[in-house]
């Protein structure tokens, strides 16, 4: 029934001689030629994530309405962009559950599984998502949370081929989007934070055996090449590392961006953050560290290196690389440049040559106490002396809370501008103590200092704290400037698409799907979504309809603003959307309502048992549930009863592994368990009566 459901679809489409997704490098080479079509991650190779189609245009925007919805049993964050090919929408979810719809009407025609253990989720730092997945002659292809590259039949949803792309022994995991370039699935990994050594590698579509591995930073150089594409440069890489690295992975993992020219036949890669994150104990000797935080060219048939540019030399602040890319041409002082943008976590916007990898320019787009300018002759940032991480304390801006992350970004070729969701966050850093820092292989092990001169962290977060901002921001990237933006109450926004019906479309950190003007960012029509799509949206045309398509399900990096006002912030639970011009009669439920906040239980640990809490909760649980427990996916300061009293059992025994909690008993004892929950309940003390203010 599956098989002769999703054949009734294809025939609708008048495609069946094709079969279903039937991508090859011809159609994507001419994707224009097919505009209502969405093969690949961002539409095309260039990763520019806009669309020719204009039935929803500006003049008409304020006319859509939601076609259909799916549920997809998760409150977690969904953080995929769909795929449309002939007829049918490929969408994934957590855990890399993978569905195939009628796109219609998002009649389920199949479902695969790849059953990926809930333990995963404690090794992704936000996460079990996937950002997307990719399709090539009659494939559709899953990078799982676990390491394994996946094929499975776009007809049936049953698995083709596996491979495991990494050894399960070292604490590496995916969550970006594979792609496929000219027949060959490029995937990547994260794991930096844990204490992995970054690389990407090549697989043949067809058969899934490896093509090229480019490593990212260099090894143990006792062992001596790897026998991989990147042996021609690590001696070169190796040259900027000092001290043994390689104890602790060295990081640089390419765990999300990627962009390809079929042209110069070169695959764009985003390195991230080294491991451990604060240079002083990962290389002592100081040196540039590559290829950290850089943009590496290589041959797409080899993987051979053709050029880098390092954006973040001795990174030492998380200002991983691995944003999205986008590749465009642009006229640049009286002549057209083949260019590569990115705006990364650092906060400066990049332009350059694609070919040669020449920096053409670069300015910042939020305030910025890292650098002051990037030097146009040297390409290297000109770093501020105070930026550099001490044990003494200092506000920062940018932090790993990025001023743009993995969120997609637009540009649009009729207006020449870039569209992405920006934000200003402020922290309070400081390395630990060199008798302090110790690495425990499957933690987070950055080196930051979670405690001490407490006083003055308080001060300086809440001044912190009272900046924080959030806006989807407009960038002329041939005057690098602003050109507009829309303001938000609080960073948190989703990914942007663009179209030639001179629309944005982008979802809000206010839980609604906004649609605004391309040209001057004037909001044509908004949706109350019940939770925020912080994936790319996507557009569509079928049987002569357009529709704009979008994961709604909040999670990513903790928002300060989302708990310090005086009501609590609540989601939805993740839906796939689909609108369309017209559409009447399809409605979400209503929410549930809220739930009062529990007040805390007493307080009985002494203040050395909560700041042990504390260091640990900096270790374990921050990227997850906020800084000081504040704004993450679970705000940990009001727990229910029952929650606390099984508090040791979920943290070590992984009781809720089903909703993604796994266990951490292999790194935590039970003493630090209860040291962790001792803090909580400092915190939940210190904030509740200001949280139950209106209640």
């Amino acid at each position: 029934m599956i098989a002769a459901g999703l054949a009734s679809a294809l025939m609708l489409t008048g495609c069946a001689d094709k079969g279903p997704a039937a991508v090859d490098s011809q159609r994507m080479r001419n994707a224009d030629a097919e505009p209502g079509q969405w093969m690949s991650y961002s539409r095309t190779w260039d990763e520019q994530r806009f669309s020719p189609l204009t039935q929803i245009n500006d003049g008409n925007a304020h006319e859509l309405g939601l076609a259909w919805y799916a549920d997809l049993n998760t409150y977690r964050g969904v953080q995929a962009t769909p795929l449309f090919i002939d007829g049918v929408l490929y969408n994934v979810s957590v855990f890399n559950v993978v569905t195939a719809y009628d796109a219609r009407d998002g009649k389920v025609l199949w479902t695969y599984d790849p059953k990926v253990a809930s333990e995963w989720a404690r090794l992704a730092c936000c996460g079990p998502s996937s950002r997307g997945i990719a399709a090539w002659k009659g494939k559709i292809y899953i990078g799982a949370l676990d390491g394994r590259l996946i094929a499975v039949d776009a007809k049936t949803g049953e698995e083709v081929w596996s491979v495991q792309t990494f050894d399960r022994k070292y604490p590496y995991s995916i969550t970006g989007a594979p792609r496929v370039y000219d027949g060959k699935v490029v995937i990547g990994n994260g794991g930096a934070d844990y204490g992995v050594r970054g690389f990407v590698s090549a697989y043949d579509a067809e058969t899934g055996e490896k093509v090229w591995r480019f490593y990212t930073v260099p090894g143990d150089p006792s062992k001596g090449p790897d026998g991989e594409a990147s042996d021609s440069v690590m001696p070169m890489a190796a040259e900027t590392w000092n001290g043994e690295w390689w104890k602790y992975g060295g990081g640089g993992t390419a765990w999300d961006s990627f962009a390809y020219d079929p042209e110069l036949n070169l695959v764009y890669i985003g390195t991230g953050n080294g491991s451990p994150t604060v240079q002083h104990f990962r290389s002592p000797g100081g040196g540039d560290n590559l290829f950290l935080c850089s943009i590496i060219a290589v041959d797409a048939d080899t993987g051979e290196y053709a050029w880098h540019y390092q954006m973040v030399p001795e990174e030492q602040w998380d200002f991983t690389c691995t944003q999205p890319i986008v590749l465009a041409d642009l006229e640049i002082e009286g002549r057209t440049r083949q260019v590569l943008m990115q705006a990364p976590k650092n906060g400066f916007f990049y332009v350059i040559d694609r070919k040669t990898g020449e920096l053409i320019s670069a300015e910042t787009y939020v305030p910025n106490l890292w650098a002051s300018h990037i030097d146009l002759e040297t390409g290297r940032p000109v770093v501020n002396p105070d930026a550099y991480l001490t044990e003494k304390p200092f506000l920062m801006t940018p932090t790993w809370l990025a001023a743009h992350s993995w969120h997609p970004m637009a540009y649009s070729p009729l207006t020449g501008l870039v569209y992405f969701p920006a934000q200003e966050q402020w922290l309070v850093m400081a390395r630990v103590k060199d008798e302090d820092f110790k690495f425990v292989p499957h933690r987070s092990n950055s080196g930051f200092a979670f405690t001490g001169h407490d006083e003055l962290r308080r001060e300086l977060q809440e001044i912190g704290n009272s900046r924080e901002k959030g806006y989807l921001l407009a960038w002329d990237p041939v005057k690098q400037q602003e050109a507009f933006r829309v303001d938000y109450p609080y960073p948190g926004s989703g990914g942007v698409l663009a179209t030639a019906g001179n629309i944005l479309v982008q979802g809000t950190i206010n839980k609604t799907l906004a649609v605004y003007r391309a040209d001057d960012g004037q909001k044509l029509w908004e949706m109350d979504t019940q939770t925020v799509a912080i994936a790319g949206p996507m557009t569509f045309e079928h049987e002569g309809e357009q529709y704009i398509a979008a994961n709604f399900g909040w999670g990513g990096s903790p928002v300060h603003g989302l708990t310090a006002g005086p009501e609590p912030v609540r989601f939805g639970p993740g839906r796939l959307m689909v609108f369309k011009l017209g559409a009447k009669g399809v409605s979400l439920p209503p929410m549930p309502p809220p739930s009062a906040l529990p007040p805390p239980p007493p307080l009985r640990a002494g203040e050395d048992v909560v700041r042990k809490g504390q260091k640990l909760y900096g270790e374990t649980c921050s990227r997850c549930h906020g800084e000081e427990a504040r704004g993450g996916l679970k705000d940990l300061r009001f727990m229910t009863p029952e929650t606390r009293a099984q508090f040791k059992e979920i943290v070590l025994d992984g009781i809720r592994k089903e909703q993604g909690m796994a266990g951490f008993a292999d790194i935590l004892t039970e003493e630090d368990a209860e040291a962790i929950h001792a803090y909580l309940i400092a915190r939940a003390h210190e904030d509740w009566q200001d949280a139950t203010f209106t209640q």
